[in-house]
């Protein structure tokens, strides 16, 4: 008969093991961090705005980390405060917040908090600067996002030195600004506000751009200026490069432009008819193109990109006139005599407007 040894000992051991797999686990300090970490990271991740709309909030400068989660969860953005703090400490975020206003929807994922909050995603607002507008037209509208008095915009917009100060032509800031639909947080500085639409201005000049430039004889200055003549003639985007080729012809053989917007700009501002007496008024000055030769000292507006386009790129019409339709489109011509019946032409369609009876006055 055989002995069988070691079988009571197997016996034990496996007894052992059932009891240990009864026990509850224990998880050392390491493990229990790792797993509340993972709980954090998932509810930074689950979840997510609802369709409420969004509350605006002000993170001031330098406000401490704990008043920025007290403001959040006061605005019902964060419902727990306290992991949302542990939560944006072990992303290093605490110490990141950027200033500003910001617009959140309640629930919002805290990735997105924290990473709208420490890159300085705020509120913006938009502004749009017109083409033609000149430095008096924007003053109103970038007053608005600055929050700044318009006496204190108009001064930083026609400072001394302020073309040479941002490196353009000059002789002002005038043309330079380029027309855009701009966005910006509120109480933005108006030095920002210059620095983007400088900024603007001059990523046109491309390469290509400046060889054209180049080719036409002519500096930035008289480009922009030639520019802003044209956007100010012009209601027709299409007719841009044939207006840009009377004035390129007439300043070849040295007519003087005889242009209506730079006189109105030497006179100080837009008037419904520019009659001869005005015209006279300001004979000597510079920018009186019926007067003074060549092109005015400067633009006298900010020109588009279909503008600068145009008077970089004229249409090789071999045109000297034209006049504006009461439509807005412009009849061209090569001769004075033929100007001449283009401007009766002209006369004789405004009066035929002039005549209509306009309905709702006793017409029948």
């Amino acid at each position: 008969m055989r002995t069988r040894v070691g079988r009571p000992h197997r016996r034990a051991a496996d007894a052992r093991r059932r009891s240990d797999a009864l026990r509850p686990l224990r998880r050392s300090p390491g493990a229990r961090r790792a797993w509340s970490l993972v709980g954090l990271f998932l509810l930074a991740a689950c979840g997510g705005p609802g369709d409420a709309p969004p509350v605006e909030v002000t993170v001031p400068a330098g406000a401490p980390f704990a008043a920025v989660v007290d403001t959040l969860e006061t605005h019902g953005i964060v419902a727990r405060p306290g992991a949302f703090s542990l939560y944006a400490r072990m992303k290093g975020a605490d110490r990141e917040i950027r200033s500003g206003r910001y617009a959140f929807r309640p629930g919002e994922r805290w990735s997105v908090l924290v990473r709208d909050l420490t890159e300085g995603r705020v509120l913006t607002v938009p502004v749009t600067i017109p083409e033609g507008f000149r430095l008096v037209d924007m003053v109103p509208r970038i007053a608005a996002v600055t929050a700044e008095d318009s006496t204190r915009v108009l001064a930083a917009l026609t400072a001394a030195g302020a073309a040479e100060r941002w490196d353009v032509p000059g002789p002002t800031l005038e043309g330079y600004l380029f027309p855009d639909t701009y966005r910006f947080a509120p109480g933005v500085p108006v030095h920002d506000v210059i620095a983007a639409m400088v900024g603007r201005y001059k990523a046109f000049w491309t390469p290509e751009r400046r060889a054209a430039l180049d080719s036409l004889g002519l500096n930035e200055r008289e480009l922009v200026t030639l520019a802003s003549i044209i956007q100010a003639e012009a209601r027709r985007v299409e007719e841009m490069p044939v207006i840009s080729a009377v004035y390129h012809n007439r300043l070849r053989i040295g007519y003087l432009l005889q242009a209506d917007p730079t006189v109105l700009y030497a006179l100080g501002g837009r008037r419904e008819r520019l009659l001869y007496a005005a015209i006279d008024s300001v004979a000597d000055s510079p920018y009186n193109t019926y007067t003074q030769s060549g092109l005015p000292p400067g633009p006298i507006g900010a020109p588009g990109e279909a503008a600068l386009e145009a008077a970089l790129y004229p249409s090789g019409d071999d045109f000297l006139y034209f006049v504006a339709r009461p439509d807005g489109s412009h009849i061209f011509t090569r001769s004075l005599q033929e100007h001449n019946r283009a401007r009766e032409e002209v006369r004789r369609a405004w009066n035929r407007l002039r005549e209509r009876p306009t309905s709702g006055a006793g017409g029948r």
